[in-house]
């Protein structure tokens, strides 16, 4: 039996196969089981920031695992230590506690219950079109109703406001607010990118009415959109900020920055793997390959080349490209899965956001001539 189908007899059926194999990753390219080459802009779901198997990453898990693999947070570690002092430094400076997990879901989760539990308030408020996971209290905040409806009744309390209506969301909040949980940019919601004006009033509006404002960075953390983290393209002050996906190159891990020490009390949350050495040694690779090689800067700069180049594709079948830095987001005048299959056959894969939203995340290590290709697969397909 080959693999697909192995998996296919064995795996709770929950995830859509996309009939292809994948055996071997090196920066911005991935390999099939019949050796068929494609360039990855799905990157683990935004995960490759700095490329596959990135030799930085490899080298640091491999020394990791030969001394010590995994360490509960009732003791103390160097490797741990490092990677949160790591976060700290790439943080403003009033984001200075970290909790550190294995996903976003787990940040958006922790960040929920910190919320309620050092406000004493329950209500939190999201955004239409918004994702933060599909755990349930993560499931609960985020908007789209197929997620939602086949786990309902949800965890009470989540309360949804259309994104970049600032006056909609005083509207909702209430004395009872503990939190507003925003993404910069949409990414599942269809790479919606947030309005200054938007997100200035509604920092503005937590300010004036004691409610924490929680930004959800999980795919847009780590450089993706040409700043380590996207708030800072509008210099919010969040109270906390949910991070993961590429924070430790491929890795499982997660964490949240808080501002000052949110008063939770011990042993009131945990986690048996976060802030394990392995892939806290992942993470410190990872954001020092981030730093070294100014992904940022290079995500700024081939996010705008290639959105640009999208643009001036001649084609009725595209409505709107939308992106920063390297997070983009074509709009099409039909359904996304046709076209997502027929990329691939060309050797490009790539992500919907939506029914109708094609979503391009490559690693940012990706290569000019890479994104040559890209653009030439795509605009004889579009």
């Amino acid at each position: 039996m080959t693999p697909q189908e192995i998996e296919l007899k064995h795996e709770v059926k929950i995830y859509g196969k996309r009939g292809i194999t994948l055996v071997r990753g090196e920066g911005a390219r991935v390999w099939d089981d019949t050796g068929k080459e494609y360039i990855d802009c799905v990157a683990g779901h935004g995960v490759v920031n700095i490329g596959h198997a990135n030799p930085a990453v490899v080298k640091a898990i491999h020394e990791q695992a030969q001394q010590l693999i995994t360490c509960p947070e009732s003791f103390s570690n160097p490797t741990r230590a490092t990677l949160l002092q790591k976060l700290n430094a790439i943080t403003p400076p009033h984001l200075s506690r970290f909790f550190l997990c294995n996903s976003g879901a787990e940040a958006v989760e922790a960040a929920i219950k910190f919320a309620r539990v050092s406000t004493g308030k329950t209500e939190i408020l999201c955004a239409m079109r918004g994702f933060h996971g599909r755990t349930m209290g993560a499931l609960s905040a985020t908007f789209n109703k197929k997620y939602r409806q086949p786990f309902e009744p949800l965890v009470p309390g989540f309360i949804h406001a259309p994104f970049n209506n600032a006056g909609k969301f005083a509207e909702k909040m209430t004395d009872n607010t503990a939190a507003v949980l925003l993404e910069i940019v949409q990414g599942e919601g269809g790479v919606n990118i947030g309005r200054r004006e938007f997100f200035e009033q509604v920092q503005q509006l937590c300010r004036d009415r004691n409610t924490l404002l929680i930004i959800d960075e999980v795919q847009t953390g780590f450089c993706r959109t040409g700043k380590m983290f996207a708030f800072e393209h509008f210099d919010l002050q969040p109270d906390m900020v949910c991070m993961a996906k590429a924070m430790a190159g491929g890795v499982p891990i997660g964490a949240v920055a808080c501002r000052a020490d949110p008063d939770i009390g011990v042993g009131k949350h945990g986690t048996t793997f976060g802030g394990n050495p392995l892939a806290a040694a992942a993470a410190i690779a990872a954001i020092d390959f981030m730093l070294e090689n100014d992904l940022a800067v290079q995500a700024a700069e081939k996010g705008a080349f290639l959105a640009e180049e999208l643009r001036n594709i001649n084609s009725p079948k595209i409505r709107e490209v939308r992106h920063l830095g390297l997070m983009v987001g074509i709009e099409l005048k039909e359904k996304v899965y046709p076209c997502l299959e027929k990329l691939a056959e060309q050797g490009v894969l790539a992500l919907p956001a939506g029914a109708t939203v094609l979503r391009l995340l490559p690693p940012l290590v990706v290569k000019h001539d890479e994104i040559i290709k890209i653009l030439k697969i795509t605009t004889e397909l579009l």
